[in-house]
């Protein structure tokens, strides 16, 4: 992670030198073509972040690095963002730019225009991401120690100069109790008239639903996990002097996290995008977190608070906040929570990735399969979502004989006499060209929990996010999905609402924004548009303000704006 604020703009002056400055964009794409060639495995490229403060003169130019799809790869990109400049956004207000070198303002623009550039080149492009540095500090464990001012690769874990993430995650599909051994079921087994045996959508109480929840085992894995990131911080080789001193001499801090809370969502019968997503959210976060913190009090006792403990908030608590308790707080690990991405382990652990809904029932991933010179994945694979794929199988077997009619794009399940199975491979395939809603005749329950990423608002997604993250000390990990035909407003409302709601950063992407998407649809809509790049020179948006253009009489005009192009 790096914040590139303090590097004088572009043409400033070097040593009297007028001009001379290269600026942060500059030194960014230098970073990245340098670390392109650091590789992992030989195959993954370093991941970076570069964040760029919204008050730097060069911030306009940052916004637009990845307009053109394909550069800057291992990098994302954020603009940070403080109180103050949101509530100019709000105010209509002028903000002002600012030389970090002389401190000096460089020119005022409109705090509102520059919002509204940020959210048409993330729709665009998927880029620049927001960090809101004012709610990060906030929740800084070691204030007199320096600010936070960037993050790692994927958000999760905002870091002081040479901090590092040490990082596991615990799968919570697994710290529920068999139905046989709750209270209540999510979904009761009945008999019918006719002898079929079916399952029914039960409404279960919000209790009911944490009775279902393995708080004993779950508390186990918590404390185990703490404890095992703080052994790897003793385990672990430094690859320089001042990464040791900070990590393990220092801050000690750790970062346990989630996996397969959508999964669990399906178990529990609970709809991902439901206030009762939103509020078991709350729940679990702040278990999780009570948790992890005492158990760290416990090494403390046992193994010394960290050193940097006597220049940190539990030493000397501020006055507010839900955690700062009164008096002096043993502590091992400066902080304890984050939710990461969990791409690649999810996959070892067949569930869903961090506090992600499930993205698709039926998954495209593009992957490395074999050698390829060029270092690009090289093998699609269509892969089945484990739970759907499980319930599937159960309510085939108590169904039994039913028929299958094929209606065009229309899949229709029925009962019937005649004595052929049903095909789960069948309505798989159809669901992978058409989706769900295709498939006609299966039990309600199924169309309400198996609710997937781009069925869902992107206000829900910010919901769930903030919900985790008022309780986890460290940051939340998480992409805001719009659909394809998203537009600058629906990303500049996302924006608003995670600043409101406590959010310390927020990631949108918009479907086929960019060429080589890790996950994708199995199958795509073929009247899905062509990715919108302003300032790019494609006619399908103006590159001034982000609206929509007209072609005609060899020009393209922007009626919002005035904005004209014409070819002879």
């Amino acid at each position: 992670g790096f914040n590139f604020s303090h590097i004088r703009p572009h043409g400033d002056k070097v040593r009297n030198v007028p001009g001379a400055a290269s600026g942060p964009v500059d030194f960014l794409a230098a970073y990245s073509a340098a670390l392109s060639k650091i590789l992992q495995g030989s195959k993954r490229q370093g991941a970076n972040i570069g964040i760029l403060n919204a008050d730097h003169p060069d911030i306009e130019d940052f916004i637009r690095l990845k307009d053109e799809d394909g550069t800057i790869k291992n990098f994302n990109i954020s603009v940070g963002v403080t109180d103050e400049f949101m509530a100019a956004v709000m105010g209509d207000k002028m903000w002002n730019l600012i030389n970090p070198r002389t401190r000096e303002v460089v020119r005022p623009i409109k705090a509102g225009r520059l919002f509204r550039t940020i959210a048409e080149h993330a729709c665009a492009t998927g880029d620049p991401g927001l960090m809101f540095l004012t709610t990060t500090n906030k929740d800084n464990p070691t204030p007199s120690i320096g600010l936070i001012q960037a993050t790692n690769p994927c958000g999760e874990i905002p870091l002081l100069p040479y901090e590092s993430c040490n990082l596991t995650s615990i799968c919570l599909q697994n710290h529920l109790k068999s139905p046989e051994n709750s209270e209540h079921s999510e979904r009761q087994m009945v008999r019918q008239s006719d002898g079929q045996t079916v399952r029914k959508s039960g409404s279960l109480s919000f209790q009911s639903v944490l009775k279902r929840i393995d708080w004993s085992d779950l508390e186990k894995s918590i404390r185990l996990g703490v404890r095992f990131l703080d052994d790897m911080i003793e385990v672990n080789t430094y690859a320089l002097p001042e990464i040791e001193q900070m990590v393990k001499n220092g801050n000690r801090r750790i970062g346990l996290g989630v996996m397969g809370f959508s999964h669990m969502l399906v178990k529990l019968g609970i709809k991902y995008n439901s206030d009762q997503a939103v509020e078991l959210s709350e729940k679990l976060a702040k278990f999780i977190r009570t948790t992890a913190e005492d158990e760290s009090s416990k090494l403390a006792a046992e193994r010394g608070s960290f050193p940097n403990w006597d220049r940190s908030i539990y030493f000397d608590p501020p006055k507010a906040g839900a955690f700062r308790r009164a008096g002096k707080q043993p502590m091992r690990n400066c902080a304890t929570t984050m939710i990461a991405p969990t791409g690649t382990i999810s996959m070892l652990a067949d569930t869903t990735s961090g506090i992600e809904p499930i993205f698709s029932l039926v998954t495209k991933r593009r992957t490395f399969f074999e050698d390829d010179k060029r270092n690009k994945p090289t093998k699609e694979l269509y892969m089945v979502d484990r739970m759907f794929e499980e319930e599937l199988q159960k309510w085939s077997k108590m169904v039994g004989m039913v028929e299958m009619v094929n209606e065009r794009k229309k899949l229709l399940i029925k009962k019937s006499s005649h004595l052929n199975n049903l095909d789960n491979l069948t309505i798989i395939e159809h669901i992978a060209q058409y989706g769900l809603s295709a498939v006609q005749g299966l039990p309600d329950w199924f169309y309400k929990v198996f609710v997937t990423t781009h069925q869902i608002a992107p206000e829900w997604h910010v919901k769930i996010q903030a919900a985790w993250q008022k309780y986890f000390d460290n940051s939340i990990s998480k992409t805001i999905n719009f659909p394809y035909n998203a537009t600058p407003d629906d990303v500049e409302k996302a924006y608003m609402l995670a600043w409101k709601l406590g959010c310390k950063g927020i990631t949108i992407y918009r479907d086929g924004s960019k060429k080589d998407q890790v996950l994708n649809l199995a199958k795509q809509d073929s009247s899905q548009p062509s990715s919108l790049r302003p300032g790019s020179g494609m006619a399908d948006i103006c590159p001034e303000c982000g609206a929509a253009v007209i072609a005609e009489n060899g020009c393209v005009t922007c009626h919002s704006c005035g904005w004209s192009k014409c070819s002879v």
